[in-house]
């Protein structure tokens, strides 16, 4: 076993995975996990998605996750839910190809809500929500654990189950360059824009737990560095144990398009690529607002006509077998072939950014929807792990966006093309009456297509994705209406007064970093990315995962937080434990400043920082405990673009 210790931090590159034909990369010594050898690794995806045939198949509507049952607590009614994540095959290519190993969400009361996504949690505010999060990643007849699906890498800063109790949650050392983890998969569960969940419910990315498999082996780490400490402090401590948690939700907040996912550290990208994430629609009385609808409701029988849709949109690379690919090395971004770690500083299996070529809504690959020529309500999700999406339809059909991550906005906006960095929400009501019957409309995908956002315009500032693949994502087929659209037009609509962010005094401001950092072997002067503070003489200071918290507000407090971007992209930056709306942006050093574009004037919890400015956002910390902020294209926040929040 390698010497568990600290590796010197350094940095972050550019590159994103653009397949190339590479062949077959030998990889030395692989099995870090248990020791099993593998010999050929192909590196690059056996379907092209200009292969894979579209509009074959109907979207899939996701319907509400069934409800375990109720408890009370403190006099107040809980929904309860007992919701696992389980492997299982799963039609996402076109019908007649094959299908495909996945890892979803479901309720443990009802084998066959099982999906990738998974299905959606209805919640009302002010309404607790109780998960018992089971990790039930293990064989159903013999309870052996299941290893990933994809290649893990174990040389970053990461879970490291295998390292034991002492080297959990840590960045190993190694003599020879290892291949990948193929232990026992841990799991935490994190409800993205949760405003008020104490920091036991929040999805610590050091409080995961492995499945309880009768193969665990000895010396393993069976549960994450804060599992202990927050199962002893929450007040949902009963049901806690190997293989489950219980987390609550206290729903204190707008109504909101939220989403859960998986968060542990160092594994956020290759867990969430492989099935685990969903929708959890938080809902309030609209008064007279008549918005589109319905959608789906818990015990729905199914074929009801849905005119509120959940659309959760990912990019991904698929095998000839229908299998997933995702990169299993780093060979696969550039060709580059050593030296890795420990012999420099190159993780042999990360890399710094995907991008696939199959547009996959709802879990299936370029679906098609019937829509009658009426108003729809549509909750949209970029789930992507780093891709940036300019969502526009063709035949020039607008958006008419009235909610953003954290609820409605002050009013309606009419957009021709919807922004969307990963982990961002948009909902919207498109109106089809004008449409042909027997018309398509199709949802395309403008963003850049062959490498990290920069910021500017498709076709302008950088070449959009490929119209054959990445550049299409849906299409909807126009009938005739049927019956009356009572819904009110949404140039006409008075949304829902969102509740005011604290009228507390700004207690400080605080500048933060996004930082690039680098190393000395050649063609990777740009390593990884990394957070930080911002020294006096406008520079910044990355500072490393595991370091003492420089985000320190008390609780009650409300921050102007000042990120500066001093890499050359855009990143996605989310802070758990509050919804904040955006002021300004302004380049480094001073000149004019914008504010926040039409659609990102409500409240967020993830806003794109732009390369070269500063952006403010005004952020108010009600729940003590401990948290995170990073950026949210996901590789980045496996590899130490990730700092805690001390809320004290």
């Amino acid at each position: 076993m390698a010497q568990i210790g600290r590796r010197r931090f350094l940095t972050y590159g550019a590159g994103v995975l653009v397949p190339a034909t590479l062949g077959a990369a030998k990889f030395g010594q692989f099995g870090w996990g248990d020791g099993i050898a593998l010999a050929d690794v192909p590196i690059t995806p056996t379907l092209p998605g200009s292969d894979i045939p579209k509009y074959r198949d109907p979207l899939r509507i996701l319907p509400a996750m069934p409800l375990t049952g109720q408890v009370v607590s403190g006099g107040r009614i809980v929904d309860y839910y007992e919701v696992a994540q389980r492997q299982f095959r799963q039609q996402i290519l076109p019908n007649g190809m094959p299908a495909t190993q996945v890892w979803g969400y479901g309720s443990a009361n009802h084998p066959n809500s099982f999906h990738y996504p998974a299905n959606t949690f209805e919640a009302s505010v002010d309404r607790p929500v109780r998960v018992k999060w089971i990790n039930d990643l293990v064989r159903p007849r013999t309870g052996r654990y299941l290893p990933h699906l994809l290649a893990v890498d174990p040389t970053l800063h990461w879970a490291n189950p295998g390292g034991g109790v002492d080297g959990r949650d840590s960045m190993p050392m190694f003599d020879t360059t290892p291949g990948p983890y193929t232990g026992p998969v841990p799991m935490v569960v994190h409800l993205h824009g949760s405003e008020h969940s104490a920091q036991e419910s929040d999805g610590y990315p050091e409080a995961w737990y492995l499945p309880d498999a009768s193969n665990i082996p000895a010396g393993y780490a069976r549960k994450g560095t804060y599992f202990d400490p927050f199962h002893q402090s929450s007040a949902t401590g009963r049901g806690w144990g190997r293989g489950a948690a219980v987390f609550e939700y206290p729903n204190q907040q707008d109504a909101a398009t939220l989403w859960y996912h998986d968060h542990v550290l160092g594994m956020t990208r290759t867990n969430v690529y492989a099935g685990l994430a969903g929708l959890y629609l938080l809902r309030a009385e609209q008064g007279s607002v008549r918005l589109p609808g319905p959608g789906p409701k818990i015990g729905d029988p199914p074929g009801l006509p849905y005119r509120e849709i959940p659309l959760i949109i990912q990019d991904r690379l698929f095998n000839s077998d229908g299998s997933l690919f995702y990169p299993p090395t780093r060979e696969a971004l550039d060709g580059f072939t050593g030296p890795f770690i420990p012999d420099s500083e190159i993780p042999p299996i990360w890399v710094p950014g995907f991008l696939g070529d199959t547009m996959v809504v709802n879990g299936r690959s370029w679906p098609y929807l019937r829509v009658e020529q009426r108003r729809y309500r549509f909750r949209i999700l970029n789930a992507c792990n780093s891709r940036v999406l300019f969502l526009q339809h063709d035949g020039n059909v607008p958006f008419w966006q009235i909610g953003s991550d954290g609820g409605f906005l002050p009013s309606p906006a009419r957009l021709d093309r919807v922004l969307l960095g990963p982990a961002e929400r948009a909902d919207v009501i498109v109106d089809f009456s004008q449409v042909p019957a027997g018309g398509t409309v199709t949802l395309l995908n403008l963003g850049p297509e062959n490498g990290p956002f920069f910021g500017g315009e498709p076709g302008v500032d950088f070449p959009p994705s490929d119209p054959n693949t990445s550049g299409q994502v849906m299409q909807f087929r126009v009938v005739a209406r049927s019956g009356s659209d009572d819904s009110t037009p949404p140039e006409a609509l008075n949304l829902p007064e969102a509740a005011a962010l604290s009228a507390a005094a700004v207690s400080s401001t605080r500048q933060v970093s996004l930082n690039e950092l680098h190393s000395d072997v050649a063609p990777f002067h740009h390593l990884k990315g990394a957070l930080g503070v911002m020294n006096p003489d406008g520079s910044g200071q990355p500072v490393a995962w595991h370091e003492t918290p420089t985000e320190t507000p008390h609780a009650g407090d409300t921050e102007v937080w000042e990120i500066n971007n001093l890499t050359p992209e855009v990143h996605p930056v989310h802070l758990h434990a509050t919804q904040f709306h955006i002021l300004e942006r302004q380049a480094i050093g001073g000149g004019p400043v914008r504010g926040p574009a039409s659609w990102e004037t409500g409240r967020k919890d993830t806003v794109l920082a732009y390369p070269g400015e500063v952006t403010r956002v005004r952020a108010s910390f009600a729940q003590p405990g401990r948290f995170v902020w990073h950026c949210h294209i996901i590789e980045h926040e496996d590899n130490e673009m990730m700092r805690p929040i001390q809320v004290s």
